[in-house]
């Protein structure tokens, strides 16, 4: 092809480009050498000589697009009830007609203007708007609602719609999902906004709140194999609709209960508290993981987690208590008692902190604070607990948890200890400062307990002898506890002492309330 310019006839090659443009617009089969020469000529005519003839170009191409559309409009209406099926047929062939026409012109957009875009497109466009939908707005307006509101009509939305769900409901809510999102691509590539909601939600009520059993069952299989894909898409679809929902949160809570009953039964008797609790953590930390990933966190599927867990928590066998409780208690005690194999502070705060996670689902949590209170003062009493600190922050966590009113008498106990251990060293002051040298011949300890906040009984009814050993000490704590806090009473708790012996000397731990 030559590409100087020279005197083109224009009439006699339009009618030769026509001929090709025609075919173009109309999807019909066009040779690779008759393309080759319309592009020919398309660029002869824009460097024409003596002047250039792509205005002329212009002008005629556009009068070929007005007549064609004019054409296409006339047969649109001329299909009376088939105009929705004409109209979609027509502009389907039309805007791929018109891509193919702006790249036989791409010399001609080229050479005039300067950049490269879609030119004959946009020109035919706007022939199409202009000829075909302004005037068919009312009647296109007109039948399209009908049609959405006829699910009978065999070319309506609705049937659509149900067409292609009734096509892949065996391939799950994967397909369905595919299908939602063309649908709102379509929307948002060929309608008015303010159209978009509405054929959106037609799609919904088509694709899923019609077809709610099917979806609904699939749920089942798909919770209970944990199929996390399947999941994610069902979510997807059912959160679309009102009632889609609550039937997936219900099939998850259920399957969470059961995992949760098969991970807590026939546990050993040897170390049962911790394998309960564990256990309770593994199947929480599992499912708030699927819930975070798999079903976007939503707060539904998270409180079936915690009714699931609940009822796992306080699962009783028929005419039996709750073992719950004390399981829970025991589980802190033996992490807060000095005999907790092997493991730092550190570690056993972060089992604690864990440990609540499971607390919260009980229901007996007074149950639970009488078995911990008794564990608590013997820990307390009898030296076992592996940190003050530690025993101090579960109180408080506990506190975090349940309230003030929940953690009062076991604050109440943590104190009583402090307050003890500065009464010793008072009275080893006051035992110093007699005006004669008393030797009480054993080293003598006291805890002073307030008798509403330990869960102790009082001295058995039996009387008990006090060791002449030990008539002394006891009877200088009275006086020196007379002279600091008089109207108080104290009962001794003797069946609570311990006495150790250390070669020759006796060391006596004393407790009374």
């Amino acid at each position: 092809m030559s590409l100087k310019p020279r005197v083109v006839d224009f009439d006699e090659t339009w009618n030769k480009l026509l001929t090709t443009i025609k075919a173009v617009v109309m999807l019909d089969y066009v040779e690779r050498a008759t393309w080759n020469d319309r592009f020919s000529d398309i660029y002869a005519l824009c460097v024409a000589y003596p002047e250039p003839l792509g205005e002329r170009l212009y002008t005629e191409t556009k009068i070929f697009l007005e007549n064609h559309v004019r054409h296409l409009h006339k047969r649109v209406l001329e299909s009376e009830e088939q105009v929705l099926v004409m109209y979609h047929r027509y502009w389907e062939e039309y805007s791929k007609g018109a891509d193919y026409m702006d790249c036989l012109y791409s010399d001609f957009i080229n050479i005039y203007f300067s950049v490269m875009y879609s030119f004959l497109t946009l020109l035919a466009l706007d022939m199409w708007r202009k000829l075909m939908i302004e005037p068919l707005q009312a009647i296109l307006i007109r039948m399209l609602l009908r049609e959405i509101k006829n699910p009978s009509t065999p070319s309506s939305s609705q049937a659509e719609y149900q067409l292609k769900h009734f096509c892949f409901n065996t391939t799950g809510s994967r397909r369905d999902l595919e299908l939602l999102k063309d649908e709102e691509m379509r929307c948002r590539k060929y309608l008015h906004p303010s159209s978009y909601g509405k054929v959106i939600h037609e799609c919904q009520q088509r694709m899923v709140a019609d077809h709610l059993q099917f979806l609904h069952a699939e749920c089942h299989n798909i919770i209970r194999q944990e199929k996390r894909s399947d999941m994610a898409n069902m979510y997807t679809l059912l959160r679309a609709v009102s009632s889609g929902l609550p039937h997936m949160i219900q099939e998850l809570q259920n399957h969470i209960h059961d995992e949760g009953l098969r991970a807590t039964s026939n546990l050993s008797q040897e170390n049962m508290p911790t394998q309960f609790v564990e256990s309770v953590l593994e199947v929480h930390s599992k499912f708030v993981q699927l819930i975070n990933t798999v079903l976007n966190g939503d707060q539904h599927f998270m409180s079936a987690l915690d009714k699931a867990l609940t009822s796992v928590v306080n699962y009783r066998e028929p005419k039996s208590i709750c073992k719950a409780p004390e399981l829970l208690a025991k589980y802190c005690d033996n992490l807060l008692k000095k005999s907790a194999k092997g493991m730092t502070e550190n570690e056993v705060e972060d089992k604690l902190t864990s440990f609540i996670t499971v607390f919260k689902y009980i229901d007996d949590k007074d149950v639970f604070q009488k078995f911990y209170a008794r564990m608590l003062a013997k820990r307390l009493i009898h030296g076992l607990s592996m940190s003050m600190d530690s025993e101090e922050a579960m109180i408080n966590k506990l506190k975090q948890a349940c309230g003030y009113e929940f953690t009062s008498k076991l604050h109440r106990m943590y104190t009583d200890m402090s307050v003890s251990a500065d009464l010793n060293n008072k009275f080893n002051n006051f035992i110093k400062n007699q005006d004669t040298i008393i030797d009480l011949g054993i080293s003598f300890q006291i805890y002073v307990l307030q008798a509403g906040a330990w869960p102790l009984t009082q001295a058995p009814s039996s009387t008990f002898a006090i060791p002449q050993e030990l008539e002394k000490s006891v009877q200088m704590f009275e006086l020196f506890y007379s002279q600091h806090f008089s109207g108080r009473k104290l009962t001794w708790l003797h069946y609570l002492c311990t006495v150790c012996y250390k070669g020759n000397n006796v060391r006596t731990v004393y407790c009374f309330c």
